[in-house]
């Protein structure tokens, strides 16, 4: 197909990639523990209805987690094939009140698509559905596509899926849109991603709670203790302070701060923590944030002192550095850094290694061609991404022959985990016109050229 071919074919397919975005949407598919996962299933199903309709082959898989998805269709002779990765679980909304719309009713506002997985990930599953239907019976490539059920919760059971099916999963390039863009209007790669260690720490001063004036004074109360403890994290100038992360600079792009800041939703007279570059803060250096923590809530707190109190921690590590030295050296600080003899305790929860891709080689150049067509004449930025897709080293390690192209449905404004997830309607159609001329190009490229 040619150039106008394609673009004229997605023009004719994008609304009812919509709608079925739409109905995908409407699907409360979360992963985590204690919701109900009888929606991951209907999600699972929904997504091989829409394989199917593809003229894949189609499978649901699982191994001890939550349902995958495979659908496959046969290379051309001589044609490369392409994995097309993405996953049809979402995050929990949290509060409901900070939504704007029920996060499980799609609705269009300013040419965004609101609800939530709008954008992270089932824009993916589309983007992808869209390249089909595009080509039809003419695909020019042979295709695995690979939707997974968990990758919101941990990906806990994908290694184990990816070795118990890595013969028919077998590609020569991996396209993994799960991603975000520089900006909208500017395409781009993402070419390395930090790491991840979750863990919780628990600070104990007392084995029960007492009265806060006869004891307060001498006795330290555990909420206190473990406001120091987590003081000690940072430094004055809010670099991660534990001993032992690897660090490193030199990101290719900048971040305007003005922007940042507005993307990002600083409130006024917040100062950002840490130093170099915004994109090395980003990108190549460790972070470290306090996502909650347990302690009694004000309006039913008694003027007692606390007994024990726990955080949980996430520390993003730089790519280059090790989950497992990394979450040492984190409980060596925590250990160390006890204020006033309290008893510390930590708990692991996950980790995730960070990774690097060598976005040179035919397949890189196919991608950027794609983009640069797509946004008509934009080129594409070379980006790190600060969150952590921790599988993506897994699919490096099991399938180290494979061109690995992570490429974005999100933009800085789309709110991906946050309320209010939105989908950037023009550039979704700017992605879907991408993917399409993505694997013409790389069907052009050849098996050869992948190899």
């Amino acid at each position: 197909m040619s150039e106008s071919e394609v673009r004229a074919a997605v023009e004719r397919e994008l609304p009812g990639v919509r709608a079925d975005l739409e109905r995908l949407v409407r699907i409360p598919g979360i992963a985590f523990e204690g919701f109900d996962h009888s929606h991951v299933e209907r999600s699972a199903e929904a997504v091989a209805e829409l394989l199917r309709g593809c003229g894949l082959d189609v499978e649901i898989v699982r191994s001890g987690g939550q349902p995958a998805v495979i659908g496959k269709r046969a290379a051309p002779p001589g044609a490369p094939t392409v994995l097309l990765y993405a996953h049809h679980d979402v995050q929990p909304v949290g509060d409901l009140t900070l939504w704007e719309s029920d996060p499980f009713e799609p609705v269009e506002r300013d040419g965004r698509l609101y609800g939530r997985g709008a954008a992270d990930d089932k824009a993916g599953i589309m983007a992808h559905v869209a390249a089909l239907r595009v080509y039809g019976d003419a695909l020019p490539v042979g295709v695995v596509l690979f939707i997974e059920g968990e990758e919101e919760y941990g990906s806990d059971s994908l290694e184990r899926l990816l070795a118990e099916h890595r013969d028919e999963i077998a590609s020569d390039v991996i396209v993994i849109a799960d991603s975000t863009n520089w900006d909208i209007g500017v395409p781009a790669l993402t070419t390395c991603l930090r790491g991840i260690v979750n863990c919780f720490v628990e600070v104990r001063t007392l084995d029960h709670p007492v009265h806060s004036g006869v004891y307060g004074g001498p006795v330290p109360d555990a909420l206190t203790a473990l406001a120091r403890l987590l003081a000690s994290l940072h430094t004055e100038a809010g670099d991660v302070a534990v001993d032992g992360l690897l660090a490193r600079g030199g990101a290719s792009v900048d971040y305007p701060e003005e922007r940042f800041r507005a993307e990002a939703g600083v409130a006024e007279g917040v100062s950002l923590i840490g130093t170099g570059q915004i994109t090395d803060r980003l990108w190549t250096k460790p972070s470290l944030a306090v996502l909650g923590i347990d302690a009694p809530a004000t309006a039913v707190a008694p003027n007692a002192l606390v007994p024990a109190a726990r955080a949980k921690l996430s520390v993003r590590l730089a790519p280059g550095d090790d989950p497992k030295r990394a979450y040492a050296a984190l409980c060596a600080h925590l250990e160390k850094h006890a204020p006033w003899g309290a008893q510390v305790n930590v708990v692991f929860e996950h980790d995730g290694d960070p990774c690097v891709i060598d976005a040179s080689g035919p397949m890189f150049d196919a991608a950027r061609s794609a983009f640069r067509t797509a946004w008509d004449g934009t080129e594409p930025v070379d980006l790190g991404i600060g969150g952590s897709i921790p599988f993506i080293a897994t699919f490096q390690e099991m399938f180290p022959g494979a061109a690995i192209l992570v490429t974005g449905v999100e933009d800085p404004h789309a709110r991906a985990h946050g309320p209010n997830e939105s989908l950037h309607l023009g550039e979704f159609a700017r992605v879907c016109l991408a993917e399409a001329l993505l694997l013409r190009n790389v069907a052009e490229a050849g098996v050869d050229a992948v190899r």
